[in-house]
């Protein structure tokens, strides 16, 4: 009988030991996933565009009186050691500012350097266009419409040189010549391509 009672008990460990086990892998199967990480994001800055980069630059420009505008444009007729800054279209002088024409411009404007080019110059961000007649001292009169950076241009208003509007007097930044005061009539027929434009950072 003992011998019975014996393998009974070790039957109903056996059982409990396996339904345990069972239990066991049961729950594990059935437990609940830890939560996956959140996937993780790159943040990507677009590039500005250039009409962005034109607006940032010219809103960054202070607010430039004319007479300030043609006070700056005459530091570069003796800024070379008692003579004109020489003129290039690759090199930069002491300010940081190209020796080309747009260069000399966007000195006079207090625009960032190195500044704009003539095409540029010619932009809503930068300038709007004006008819010849309403040119004050500090505007610009502008030639963009070429392929050739040769055969663009910008000089720098600074009144009529008489009554009947056919010459102006003007600083400009020319090719083998540097800086120079010189009278113009670029823009007075309106067929030489030459078009007037007012700086929007100027003031008056």
């Amino acid at each position: 009988m003992s011998k019975n009672i014996s393998k009974n008990t070790t039957r109903r460990w056996g059982m409990a030991v396996l339904t345990a086990a069972v239990c066991v892998g049961s729950a594990a199967l059935t437990a609940p996933s830890a939560p996956a990480a959140p996937p993780t994001v790159t943040r990507t800055t677009s590039a500005p565009s250039p009409h962005s980069q034109f607006t940032q630059a010219a809103q960054a420009a202070p607010r430039i009186s004319r007479a300030q505008v043609l006070e700056r444009a005459k530091t570069w007729l003796t800024a070379n050691n008692g003579r004109p800054v020489p003129y290039f279209q690759n090199k930069y002088w002491k300010g940081g500012y190209r020796q080309d024409c747009s260069g000399y411009a966007s000195m006079a404007l207090g625009l960032s350097m190195p500044g704009p080019n003539t095409v540029q110059l010619k932009k809503s961000a930068y300038t709007r266009p004006i008819a010849m007649s309403q040119l004050a001292p500090g505007d610009l009169v502008i030639k963009a419409n070429s392929n050739s950076a040769d055969e663009r241009h910008v000089v720098i208003f600074d009144g009529w040189a008489n009554n009947t509007h056919t010459v102006y007097k003007s600083y400009e930044q020319a090719g083998g010549v540097g800086t120079r005061w010189k009278q113009h009539s670029y823009g007075v027929n309106g067929r030489d391509g030459y078009h007037a434009y007012r700086p929007v950072n100027i003031t008056g």
